[in-house]
């Protein structure tokens, strides 16, 4: 196994063209700092004690604008764990994200572009997402949505998503965007919890060609649903629906040109979205994103995380019920960007889609979870085709292992594209941690945190430790992190603020070395004690994918009478036939004695719809304990694949 304390060797070297166009760096020189990796780690310190300045000259530098002023950057009179950052300003997210850049010179540049899972492709320009937003938001007035109203979008990554997402925040009312795969009872869950008052969804979609109703799932959740008094149907598939009279409309038959609505001068800390992310017990936590918060973290992630100028093409495979969606309709589109929004897989209707949608809309910065390179090195001839617009990997969702990392970068990106590693979640808004573009790096490595936030890798009695595995944790606020949870302040504190008195704690394992390169080892909830030692799943995962008859693995701890708990693996892998004695002696091999699991090879890993694997899931189901939500599960990926440990013959 690897040791985290041992300086590693940079993969990644920067060239001087990826340097000189760096957004964060030319801000850095008229900030009047250096532009090396100590200049950063000096930069990173002076925005955590200087929040007032940091925000401000950053906004300024992204042109985050406010249509009043706001007081001051940061009031924390209800507490640290409750802050209202920019109080008082007013901004609203479809003015920065559509509706300025409609009226300005960018109006004829393409804004949208969506891929389909069937090959088709439509495009929005800035003027016409403009004039959308405007239209639909006079609809969803007509049809009685008031402001801090809740709309539910359940829809494919169609054009439409991104229209009704501003649209929403136009008028002042608040999106709950939800997966496109729900079963009905998740979707009547997030309905009831945040009484919506009208839900936007679509006849249907299909993910691998095969069709899937929403229609018809929505309204059985509706039916659990009283609160909702209208629905909105887009006509995806052209498929013949039920429509209930006096409830339901479709998108195309709205009028035209309705009477126009004005845009919505809401306060920064109003409420933009509702993110739910599945709990393990209970219900759903509904994350609460603002306007001005989301606007301005999604704004310093992009341009200073993954450099991303107006003349960018952003492509990310997302949902939107993944912080994702938002976030690419919220980020790039305010800095002028297109974005390309996908249908489906990576890997379907052919095994280089992904790189064909590159090519296909001249994509410069890709977003890909390390699950989705996997897939596309193991449906593919190992091989990727020139991609000559493409500048920029972003990766996230998951750790890395570094058979995948060196794949991707030195197969496909040919050693010449930076791979930007990224982590974060739903509850923060976007990243923690993140491996500038312009900096050296270690493979399948972070470089540092992002600008005004204060990560620390913490031990287990909450002191600060390098070359350790500990938790990672933040010592600040910054805008985006949620507001609290939708209706449940109590919840949202004991789950990120109780363990350490006025500390973050994230949820995953961490660790960084004395050359300041960090890694995430996993989540701490999935932790494993083997030897006397923790251990993240990734850790030994890592090791088990260099055996290149693996293409998948999950590693789980479970209860051991002698040892207190052991490992085991579940292998998906490439072909049959594998001697399942030869495949445990080179697990044994590659993970070494103490860290070794057992294995099982299965057919498939149950994930989330947007590729996470569900290891607490598969955990329970291998030693028979209650499942909990499986509403995020991909049906794809059935978690029967799984066996049932039987116990010792």
């Amino acid at each position: 196994m690897g040791d985290s304390s041992r300086p590693e060797e940079m993969a990644w070297i920067p060239g001087a063209a990826v340097r000189e166009r760096s957004r964060l760096l030319a801000a850095m020189k008229s900030w009047g700092f250096g532009d090396d990796a100590a200049a950063v780690a000096e930069l990173g310190r002076r925005a955590v004690a200087d929040p007032d300045w940091f925000w401000r000259e950053a906004l300024t530098d992204l042109d985050v604008k406010f249509s009043v002023p706001f007081d001051r950057v940061l009031d924390e009179s209800e507490g640290k764990e409750f802050p209202r950052w920019f109080p008082g300003g007013r901004i609203n997210v479809a003015e920065l994200a559509a509706l300025r850049h409609a009226r300005g010179d960018l109006a004829g540049k393409t804004a949208v572009v969506y891929e389909g899972d069937g090959g088709q492709r439509r495009t929005l320009t800035f003027a016409e997402l403009g004039a959308e937003v405007s239209r639909f938001a006079a609809h969803l007035a007509g049809l009685g949505v008031r402001r801090g109203d809740r709309v539910v979008l359940f829809m494919p990554v169609v054009p439409e998503a991104a229209v009704a997402f501003l649209a929403i925040a136009m008028i002042g009312a608040v999106a709950v965007p939800t997966f496109s795969g729900y079963a009905p009872d998740a979707l009547a869950t997030r309905l009831q919890d945040s009484d919506a008052v009208l839900l936007v969804t679509a006849d249907g979609t299909t993910r691998r060609d095969k069709v899937v109703e929403m229609k018809a799932t929505a309204d059985a959740a509706l039916a659990q649903a009283p609160t909702v008094r209208s629905v909105v149907v887009i006509r995806h598939l052209g498929t013949d629906v039920p429509m209930q009279e006096g409830r339901d409309v479709y998108y195309d038959e709205l009028a035209a040109d309705p009477e126009p609505v004005p845009t919505a001068e809401t306060e920064s800390n109003d409420p933009l979205a509702i993110v739910y992310t599945s709990g393990t017990t209970g219900r759903p936590k509904g994350i609460v994103h603002s306007h001005g918060g989301f606007a301005a973290k999604t704004a310093v992630d992009f341009a200073y995380g993954f450099d991303v100028h107006a003349d960018d093409v952003v492509s990310w495979i997302t949902d939107l019920g993944w912080l994702v969606g938002p976030m690419l309709m919220t980020g790039p589109l305010q800095l002028g960007a297109t974005i390309v929004m996908i249908e489906g897989l990576p890997t379907h209707p052919t095994p280089n889609r992904m790189w064909e949608i590159v090519n296909r809309n001249g994509v410069t910065v890709q977003g890909i979870a390390p699950t989705a390179a996997r897939a596309l090195e193991a449906a593919g001839d190992g091989s990727a085709p020139a991609m000559p617009t493409l500048k920029t990997f972003v990766s996230t969702g998951e750790a890395w292992d570094e058979p995948t990392w060196f794949w991707l970068f030195d197969e496909v990106g040919g050693r010449e594209r930076a791979i930007v590693n990224y982590s974060g979640g739903t509850e923060v808004g976007g990243g923690i941690l993140v491996g500038y573009p312009f900096l050296p790096a270690a493979p399948a490595a972070f470089t540092g945190p992002l600008p005004g936030v204060d990560a620390a890798v913490l031990d287990d009695d909450g002191k600060p430790v390098v070359g350790g595995i500990g938790e990672l944790a933040v010592l600040n606020t910054f805008p985006g992190m949620t507001h609290a949870f939708w209706q449940d302040r109590d919840r949202y504190l004991d789950t990120y603020w109780s363990r350490w008195d006025g500390v973050w704690v994230h949820g995953d394992l961490a660790s960084v070395d004395a050359a300041g390169m960090w890694r995430i080892h996993g989540r701490s909830d999935d932790t494993i004690k083997l030897s006397g030692r923790r251990v993240g799943p990734a850790e030994i995962e890592a090791a088990l994918l260099r055996d290149n008859r693996i293409t998948e693995v999950a590693v789980i701890g479970v209860p051991d009478e002698m040892r207190g708990q052991r490992a085991v693996a579940f292998a998906v892998l490439r072909a049959d036939g594998v001697d399942n004695d030869d495949l445990q002696a080179t697990a044994l091999a590659n993970a070494g004695k103490s860290f070794a699991p057992e294995v099982y090879a299965v057919p498939t890993l149950p994930k989330t719809k947007n590729g996470k694997i569900m290891r607490r899931a598969i955990r329970s189901r291998f030693i028979g304990a209650p499942i909990g939500d499986m509403s995020s599960l991909d049906p794809a990926t059935p978690l029967e694949d799984i066996p049932v440990y039987a116990g010792e013959d």
